[in-house]
Protein backbone atom coordinates (compact mmCIF):
# COMPACT_ATOMS: atom_id res chain seq x y z
CA UNK A 1 0.00 0.00 0.00
CA UNK A 2 2.87 2.32 0.88
CA UNK A 3 4.62 1.49 -2.38
CA UNK A 4 1.45 2.34 -4.27
CA UNK A 5 1.20 5.75 -2.54
CA UNK A 6 4.84 6.54 -3.26
CA UNK A 7 4.33 5.63 -6.91
CA UNK A 8 1.34 7.98 -7.16
CA UNK A 9 3.35 10.80 -5.59
CA UNK A 10 6.24 10.25 -8.00
CA UNK A 11 3.87 10.21 -10.98
CA UNK A 12 2.33 13.48 -9.86
CA UNK A 13 5.77 15.07 -9.49
CA UNK A 14 6.79 13.87 -12.95
CA UNK A 15 3.53 15.14 -14.45
CA UNK A 16 3.94 18.54 -12.79
CA UNK A 17 7.53 18.81 -14.02
CA UNK A 18 6.46 17.94 -17.56
CA UNK A 19 3.70 20.53 -17.38
CA UNK A 20 6.13 23.23 -16.24
CA UNK A 21 8.56 22.36 -19.02
CA UNK A 22 5.74 22.53 -21.56
CA UNK A 23 4.55 25.88 -20.28
CA UNK A 24 8.09 27.28 -20.30
CA UNK A 25 8.65 26.12 -23.85
CA UNK A 26 5.31 27.55 -24.91
CA UNK A 27 6.13 30.90 -23.31
CA UNK A 28 9.44 30.97 -25.13
CA UNK A 29 7.71 30.26 -28.43
CA UNK A 30 5.16 33.01 -27.86
CA UNK A 31 7.92 35.45 -26.96
CA UNK A 32 9.85 34.62 -30.11
CA UNK A 33 6.71 34.95 -32.20
CA UNK A 34 5.96 38.40 -30.77
CA UNK A 35 9.52 39.61 -31.34
CA UNK A 36 9.61 38.23 -34.89
CA UNK A 37 6.26 39.82 -35.69
CA UNK A 38 7.27 43.23 -34.33
CA UNK A 39 10.65 43.16 -36.08
CA UNK A 40 8.95 42.26 -39.37
CA UNK A 41 6.48 45.12 -38.89
CA UNK A 42 9.39 47.46 -38.25
CA UNK A 43 11.23 46.29 -41.36
CA UNK A 44 8.17 46.78 -43.57
CA UNK A 45 7.45 50.23 -42.11
CA UNK A 46 11.08 51.23 -42.61
CA UNK A 47 11.03 50.11 -46.25
CA UNK A 48 7.92 52.27 -46.76
CA UNK A 49 9.56 55.27 -45.14
CA UNK A 50 7.27 55.27 -42.08
CA UNK A 51 10.02 56.01 -39.58
CA UNK A 52 7.90 56.60 -36.48
CA UNK A 53 5.81 53.49 -37.15
CA UNK A 54 8.99 51.47 -37.55
CA UNK A 55 10.43 52.91 -34.35
CA UNK A 56 7.31 51.89 -32.43
CA UNK A 57 7.46 48.32 -33.78
CA UNK A 58 11.13 47.86 -32.90
CA UNK A 59 10.57 49.39 -29.46
CA UNK A 60 7.75 46.92 -28.75
CA UNK A 61 10.03 44.06 -29.81
CA UNK A 62 12.71 45.29 -27.43
CA UNK A 63 10.25 45.39 -24.55
CA UNK A 64 9.76 41.66 -24.99
CA UNK A 65 13.42 40.86 -25.65
CA UNK A 66 15.87 43.74 -25.09
CA UNK A 67 18.73 41.59 -26.38
CA UNK A 68 17.31 40.65 -29.79
CA UNK A 69 20.01 41.78 -32.30
CA UNK A 70 17.55 42.47 -35.13
CA UNK A 71 15.35 44.68 -32.97
CA UNK A 72 18.39 46.52 -31.58
CA UNK A 73 19.85 47.12 -35.05
CA UNK A 74 16.50 48.22 -36.49
CA UNK A 75 15.79 50.55 -33.59
CA UNK A 76 19.25 52.09 -33.87
CA UNK A 77 18.86 52.67 -37.61
CA UNK A 78 15.39 54.20 -37.53
CA UNK A 79 15.95 56.27 -34.38
CA UNK A 80 19.12 57.68 -35.90
CA UNK A 81 17.15 58.67 -39.01
CA UNK A 82 14.45 60.35 -36.92
CA UNK A 83 17.06 62.17 -34.85
CA UNK A 84 18.80 63.41 -37.99
CA UNK A 85 15.49 64.65 -39.44
CA UNK A 86 14.75 66.56 -36.22
CA UNK A 87 18.29 67.95 -36.26
CA UNK A 88 17.84 69.27 -39.80
CA UNK A 89 14.61 70.97 -38.69
CA UNK A 90 16.43 72.62 -35.80
CA UNK A 91 14.59 70.52 -33.18
CA UNK A 92 17.75 69.83 -31.20
CA UNK A 93 16.04 68.73 -27.97
CA UNK A 94 13.88 66.12 -29.69
CA UNK A 95 16.84 64.95 -31.76
CA UNK A 96 19.02 64.56 -28.67
CA UNK A 97 16.35 62.60 -26.77
CA UNK A 98 15.80 60.19 -29.67
CA UNK A 99 19.52 59.81 -30.17
CA UNK A 100 20.16 58.92 -26.54
CA UNK A 101 17.49 56.19 -26.78
CA UNK A 102 19.24 54.78 -29.84
CA UNK A 103 22.63 54.81 -28.14
CA UNK A 104 21.28 52.62 -25.33
CA UNK A 105 20.97 49.78 -27.83
CA UNK A 106 23.91 50.66 -30.08
CA UNK A 107 26.46 52.50 -27.91
CA UNK A 108 29.38 51.76 -30.26
CA UNK A 109 27.74 53.24 -33.36
CA UNK A 110 30.08 55.76 -34.96
CA UNK A 111 27.14 57.17 -36.93
CA UNK A 112 25.13 57.93 -33.82
CA UNK A 113 28.13 59.34 -31.98
CA UNK A 114 28.98 61.61 -34.91
CA UNK A 115 25.39 62.86 -35.10
CA UNK A 116 25.44 63.56 -31.37
CA UNK A 117 28.56 65.66 -31.83
CA UNK A 118 26.93 67.59 -34.68
CA UNK A 119 23.85 68.32 -32.59
CA UNK A 120 25.89 69.51 -29.62
CA UNK A 121 28.02 71.69 -31.91
CA UNK A 122 24.97 73.19 -33.63
CA UNK A 123 23.27 73.87 -30.30
CA UNK A 124 26.33 75.80 -29.09
CA UNK A 125 26.53 77.81 -32.31
CA UNK A 126 22.83 78.62 -32.12
CA UNK A 127 23.26 79.98 -28.61
CA UNK A 128 26.09 82.21 -29.83
CA UNK A 129 24.11 83.45 -32.82
CA UNK A 130 21.00 84.06 -30.69
CA UNK A 131 22.96 86.10 -28.16
CA UNK A 132 24.62 88.13 -30.94
CA UNK A 133 21.61 88.60 -33.19
CA UNK A 134 18.24 87.80 -31.53
CA UNK A 135 16.21 88.36 -34.73
CA UNK A 136 18.47 86.22 -36.94
CA UNK A 137 15.75 83.65 -37.59
CA UNK A 138 13.25 86.12 -39.03
CA UNK A 139 15.93 87.76 -41.18
CA UNK A 140 17.04 84.37 -42.45
CA UNK A 141 13.50 83.42 -43.45
CA UNK A 142 13.14 86.70 -45.36
CA UNK A 143 16.30 85.88 -47.28
CA UNK A 144 14.99 82.42 -48.11
CA UNK A 145 11.78 83.93 -49.45
CA UNK A 146 13.74 86.49 -51.47
CA UNK A 147 15.83 83.80 -53.14
CA UNK A 148 12.80 81.57 -53.68
CA UNK A 149 11.12 84.40 -55.60
CA UNK A 150 13.99 84.31 -58.08
CA UNK A 151 12.61 81.00 -59.29
CA UNK A 152 9.54 82.84 -60.56
CA UNK A 153 11.69 85.07 -62.76
CA UNK A 154 13.75 82.13 -63.98
CA UNK A 155 10.59 80.25 -64.96
CA UNK A 156 9.34 83.35 -66.82
CA UNK A 157 12.56 83.46 -68.83
CA UNK A 158 12.26 79.77 -69.68
CA UNK A 159 8.63 80.22 -70.77
CA UNK A 160 9.65 83.01 -73.16
CA UNK A 161 12.46 80.91 -74.61
CA UNK A 162 10.17 77.91 -75.09
CA UNK A 163 7.56 80.15 -76.68
CA UNK A 164 10.15 81.46 -79.14
CA UNK A 165 10.95 77.86 -80.13
CA UNK A 166 7.57 77.65 -81.88
CA UNK A 167 6.56 81.30 -82.50
CA UNK A 168 9.94 82.55 -83.72
CA UNK A 169 8.79 85.94 -82.48
CA UNK A 170 11.74 87.99 -81.25
CA UNK A 171 9.41 89.78 -78.82
CA UNK A 172 9.61 86.61 -76.76
CA UNK A 173 13.38 86.97 -76.66
CA UNK A 174 13.06 90.64 -75.76
CA UNK A 175 10.82 89.74 -72.83
CA UNK A 176 13.29 87.08 -71.70
CA UNK A 177 16.10 89.64 -71.78
CA UNK A 178 14.09 92.16 -69.75
CA UNK A 179 13.27 89.63 -67.07
CA UNK A 180 16.88 88.45 -67.09
CA UNK A 181 18.06 91.99 -66.33
CA UNK A 182 15.57 92.20 -63.48
CA UNK A 183 16.79 88.85 -62.22
CA UNK A 184 20.39 90.05 -62.33
CA UNK A 185 19.53 93.14 -60.27
CA UNK A 186 17.60 91.09 -57.71
CA UNK A 187 20.46 88.61 -57.41
CA UNK A 188 22.90 91.45 -56.73
CA UNK A 189 20.53 92.98 -54.18
CA UNK A 190 20.01 89.66 -52.41
CA UNK A 191 23.75 89.01 -52.41
CA UNK A 192 24.34 92.31 -50.61
CA UNK A 193 21.63 91.42 -48.09
CA UNK A 194 23.21 88.02 -47.62
CA UNK A 195 26.63 89.57 -46.95
CA UNK A 196 25.10 91.93 -44.38
CA UNK A 197 23.25 89.03 -42.77
CA UNK A 198 26.45 87.03 -42.40
CA UNK A 199 28.19 90.01 -40.83
CA UNK A 200 25.39 90.46 -38.29
CA UNK A 201 25.35 86.75 -37.47
CA UNK A 202 29.10 86.72 -36.88
CA UNK A 203 29.61 90.02 -35.10
CA UNK A 204 26.24 90.74 -33.56
CA UNK A 205 23.86 93.70 -33.60
CA UNK A 206 25.14 96.88 -31.91
CA UNK A 207 23.08 97.75 -28.83
CA UNK A 208 22.13 101.18 -27.54
CA UNK A 209 23.07 101.99 -23.95
CA UNK A 210 22.16 105.34 -22.35
CA UNK A 211 21.45 106.83 -25.75
CA UNK A 212 24.82 105.82 -27.19
CA UNK A 213 25.28 103.03 -29.71
CA UNK A 214 27.75 100.42 -28.56
CA UNK A 215 30.24 99.14 -31.06
CA UNK A 216 29.83 95.62 -32.42
CA UNK A 217 32.29 92.92 -31.30
CA UNK A 218 35.49 93.17 -33.27
CA UNK A 219 36.05 89.45 -33.85
CA UNK A 220 33.89 86.70 -35.25
CA UNK A 221 32.55 84.21 -32.72
CA UNK A 222 31.74 81.65 -35.39
CA UNK A 223 34.03 79.89 -37.83
CA UNK A 224 33.73 81.00 -41.42
CA UNK A 225 31.94 78.45 -43.61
Amino acid sequence: MADSSNLIVRLRVVSLAALLVGLTGCAGSVENWIVNTRVNQGDVALERGNLHEAETAYRLALRVNPHDPRARAGFSQVSGAIAEADYRKGNFDDAKTTLLDALKYDPQSLRLQALRGQIDDARLKREIVSSNYPTYEGAGLQLQDAYASLNVQTKAILRSLKRFSYTYDTQDLTKAIQVSYELQLDVAKNTNRLIAYRQLVESGVPTTTAGAQASAPSGSLLPLP
